[in-house]
């Protein structure tokens, strides 16, 4: 592995590839550190700390430590990935736009990419609205004026376009897909944090503490356990055989082929996860809009507030708010995993595709029964991978009960953490073999 480090580096393109995605990196940690004008970060660090276990430290944890400090950075680049989102399901509902995904080609690439951009704009704009709202009441601006609001909405709404810009150059000069990368360094760099929890568990309150160190070490050999079920599913596959008969092409005669249909246990990825995640925390952000001190208040609304914040804090929430949560939030991890993969991946419409190209799956008939093939596959598959996704999403929140424990990596945060990874590695990977090195896996 060390020698194929070695080997990208001597290599000019791909070492300009790295050094280019790194230095953009940097950029991007920079700019978390960069306060926005107008905020009293004494204040700040007061109202943070108070609600670090809550949906700020589930933001926080994104964004890098950017949204505990009110950094440019501080909404991170969440306003493209839903932009990104609704475009997609827009498709699935406007015919033109479906025409253009699929038969644009170059230039409805760069309409959809337009599209996706004006869109992250606007929702950048109402979440920088949102945030300045929510936070106005607790006294972190040093004015409450309209040129106030104007300037943090404003540079909110600049951070969010400068990561966007950041997150097409890596894509596009850089090793690895720009958008991952960005979410990756931001929940990596939260590992000093978690490594100073368990040296602190270990060390007690100064003395050495053996239970701390069983504690420590359980936590590790789980860590250890999850990332091998994360790459586990992250790669397995089940393989659909495909035959096709001979053709005639032109004057030639093509001859019978053999291939496969790749169909991944979590073909989702964690876009499920993040629509669960949002839609269970959507209620609490609208409610901290207009009821900014909910959190220390009782009746109906905080009821509501506080199972809606379960998903993301054990601080004050009880089990039964966090078993009740935890149930609604596993069938909608459910629910959006079948929702997203069949939204991306129609067995009718690949059915027809090998149809047309003469070819079959063995033992099942062209047509309708290829489809109802396809889908019964894909069924037993998304079931299992959405009971591991809402496995790794739960996890954590039990585990938050155990004393001392909290933790900056999560299963959702090491389920995107390993698979941009392995996208880096692939990627890596076919820059290599294409120059005639041997790779990772060799």
């Amino acid at each position: 592995m060390f020698k194929t480090i070695i080997n990208a580096f001597k290599t000019p393109d791909v070492r300009k590839r790295i050094l280019y995605t790194l230095l953009l990196i940097v950029l991007f940690r920079f700019g978390c550190f960069i306060t926005i004008p107008g905020v009293d970060t004494v204040a700040l660090n007061e109202t943070m700390n108070s609600a670090s276990n809550g949906m700020a430290g589930l933001i926080n944890l994104i964004s890098g430590g950017a949204f505990s400090r009110f950094s440019i950075f501080a909404m991170t680049i969440t306003p493209y990935i839903t932009a990104s989102i609704v475009i997609q399901l827009l498709g699935m509902v406007i015919p033109s736009l479906e025409r253009l995904m699929k038969e644009g080609g170059e230039d409805g690439r760069d309409k959809i990419n337009r599209y996706t951009k004006l869109l992250t704009i606007v929702l950048a704009l109402i979440e920088g609205v949102g945030l300045y709202l929510s936070y106005k009441s607790s006294g972190i601006f040093v004015g409450d004026g309209f040129l106030t609001g104007f300037v943090v909405v404003l540079s909110l709404m600049a951070g969010t376009a400068l990561l966007m810009w950041l997150g097409e150059q890596i894509t596009d000069k850089g090793i690895g897909n720009g958008i991952s990368m960005i979410i990756f360094v931001g929940i990596v760099s939260g590992l000093p944090n978690a490594v100073t929890t368990i040296w602190n568990l270990i060390m007690g309150t100064g003395s050495f503490s053996t239970t701390g160190l069983l504690i420590s070490l359980g936590i590790i050999i789980g860590a250890i356990i999850l990332v091998a079920g994360v790459i586990f599913v992250q790669q397995a596959e089940r393989r659909i055989p495909v035959q096709y008969a001979k053709k005639v092409v032109g004057r030639k005669m093509v001859g019978a082929q053999n291939t496969h249909i790749p169909l991944k246990l979590a073909m989702a990825g964690v876009m499920p996860i993040i629509f669960a995640s949002s839609f269970m925390t959507f209620p609490a952000m609208i409610i901290q809009m207009f009821i900014p001190n909910i959190a220390t208040q009782t009746g109906f609304w905080n009821v509501i507030y506080q199972f809606s914040i379960a998903t993301s804090t054990s601080n004050g929430i009880g089990w039964g708010f966090t078993v009740a949560n935890a149930i609604v939030y596993l069938l909608l991890i459910l629910g959006f995993t079948f929702f997203y993969t069949y939204a991306t991946f129609n067995p009718a419409e690949v059915s027809n595709n090998i149809k047309k190209n003469g070819g079959f799956i063995p033992g099942i008939r062209a047509g309708k029964p290829t489809t109802d093939y396809l889908a019964s596959v894909m069924s037993k598959l998304l079931w299992f991978g959405g009971l591991f996704l809402a496995v790794i999403a739960i996890l954590p929140m039990l585990v938050r009960f155990i004393p001392n424990i909290d933790l900056a990596f999560g299963g959702t945060s090491i389920l995107i953490v390993v698979g941009v990874a392995l996208e880096m590695v692939q990627q890596l990977e076919s820059l290599l073999v294409m120059r005639h090195y041997k790779g990772f896996l060799d």
